[in-house]
């Protein structure tokens, strides 16, 4: 059992903070009660608002004092319930934490605090002729911080990978209120095991991430935007699969069904392109020369039509680009608007397998009565799928859920997948994690955390069953 937040904590909180970061009233604490994950929030007894490591260790050594739960959190734009604190106690914000501390050219580095917005990040960088892959697609509210602990993606990832393929130096504040720091600027480190690449993707339930370095690239300067349209998503797959077999590695290969389409339709309230197609590829190739990813575009615009694509949009230019994407990025949105109950899966299987792993969980939708849209990214295997509730009643919806998500982890792994590509574990899957770790893997796992947090006061109640 965790003790409570008492007065003498909120006390203490303040002398470390100041009295304006600390929030205990009801109304200031209702937005730190979830993330956007739909229909999930528990209560924190208490935000804290640090704005340096030195604050971070000292919460972290009361909250171990006193045995007080903590949950990280940054921007709390995740889809697991990461930055839910389902055990109550503090809430640790980093939002505060908020700057870009040093663009270095000369290394190309930038090293940032956790409560830096990727979108600014990406701005800062692309300003000094530089580049940061990474880009979820909440990257203009999402924070660096929670990209470190769901090691996010996002549609450049199969070109060029995500977010532990960038981080090369950490400071971190352990559960005990230890600072430690990993890494740095250098391009080769193996003393000792890798510390910094077990931290990425752990959830915040090993570590509270302080200080972040990461590995940026010259900013490509050319590029171009296409939006192929298909008459079967078959086809779109074993376009996905051609491409890259003949060498060719776009920098995303994103694709959406007709449903989605139109649901962005509607939310927009104006037609957008294709969106009577069953399948759409969005496909965008970037390079050093302006030749080069021409001749890459016009192979890739042939390919496409070899596999009966019904036509090609190409956008070399930002307000038509901006067009092409307009429906990719509201898709999301849209759903939620119009079901704001539903549960949106993030499962992943090798690219070859998206044709099966789609006809299979339709075929569940039907089975089960529900509507379910996929959309993701076809150029590394990672499907979101969206189980919408629109007018199920309840009841019923409370009957079908645990179900119909059983059944898609399992087809989802019987295809060689897993549970989630890049939104984590968090408190939603955890139940099912052993569908996709065997006990040994998951005991080992436990261990670990052990390990780093013997308390279990970070982040509890996330990843493990």
């Amino acid at each position: 059992m965790y003790a409570k937040v008492d007065a003498e904590v909120v006390a203490r909180l303040r002398a470390i903070v100041g009295d304006s970061y600390v929030l205990s009233d009801p109304l200031s604490l209702d937005p730190y009660a979830h993330d956007e994950t739909a229909g999930l929030r528990a209560e924190p007894e208490v935000v804290v608002k640090v704005a340096t490591a030195e604050e971070v260790a000292q919460v972290m050594r009361l909250a171990s004092e006193r045995h007080i739960p903590v949950t990280p959190r940054s921007g709390g734009q995740g889809l697991s319930g990461g930055a839910v604190p389902v055990c109550g106690g503090i809430v640790l914000s980093t939002e505060r934490m908020n700057r870009i501390l040093e663009i270095d050219r000369e290394n190309l580095t930038v090293t940032a605090q956790p409560g830096v917005i990727t979108g600014n990040l990406h701005r800062a960088v692309e300003a000094e002729g530089l580049f940061y892959p990474p880009d979820p697609a909440s990257l203009d509210s999402c924070c660096l911080g929670g990209n470190i602990a769901e090691n996010a993606g996002g549609p450049r990832a199969v070109k060029y990978g995500v977010t532990k393929d960038f981080v090369c130096g950490l400071q971190a504040v352990l559960p005990g209120g230890e600072i430690i720091r990993m890494g740095g600027k250098r391009v080769k480190d193996v003393t000792g095991y890798n510390l910094i690449q077990l931290l990425v993707g752990s959830e915040g339930t090993l570590a509270v991430v302080t200080e972040i370095t990461l590995r940026l690239l010259p900013l490509p300067p050319a590029r171009v935007d296409l939006l192929v349209a298909f008459d079967s998503f078959d086809e779109a797959a074993r376009t996905v699969s051609d491409i890259i077999s003949h060498c060719i590695l776009p920098t995303t290969i994103e694709f959406m069904e007709r449903d989605g389409v139109r649901a962005s339709e509607r939310m927009l309230g104006r037609e957008v392109p294709f969106h009577d197609a069953a399948a759409c590829l969005l496909i965008q190739l970037d390079g050093r020369r302006d030749e080069e990813v021409a001749a890459d575009m016009e192979q890739v615009g042939d390919l496409c039509l070899a596999h009966g694509a019904l036509d090609v949009l190409v956008a070399s230019d930002r307000p038509t680009r901006d067009r092409l994407w307009e429906a990719r990025r509201m898709i999301l949105e849209a759903l939620k608007h119009e079901s704001p109950a539903n549960y949106m899966e993030d499962v992943v299987v090798p690219r070859a397998e998206i044709p099966r792993l789609l006809e299979g969980i339709h075929e569940l939708g039907d089975r089960y009565g529900v509507r379910i849209v996929c959309f993701g990214h076809a150029g590394d295997g990672n499907v979101h799928v969206n189980i919408l509730k629109d007018e199920t009643p309840d009841a019923r919806w409370q009957e079908v859920v645990p179900p119909l998500r059983r059944a898609i982890y399992d087809l989802c792994i019987s295809l060689g997948g897993t549970l989630t590509g890049e939104h984590g574990v968090g408190a939603t899957r955890r139940a099912y994690l052993p569908l996709a770790l065997d006990a040994a893997q998951i005991e080992l796992q436990r261990r670990i955390k052990a390990a780093f947090d013997p308390e279990n006061i970070l982040n509890p109640g996330k990843i493990f069953p």
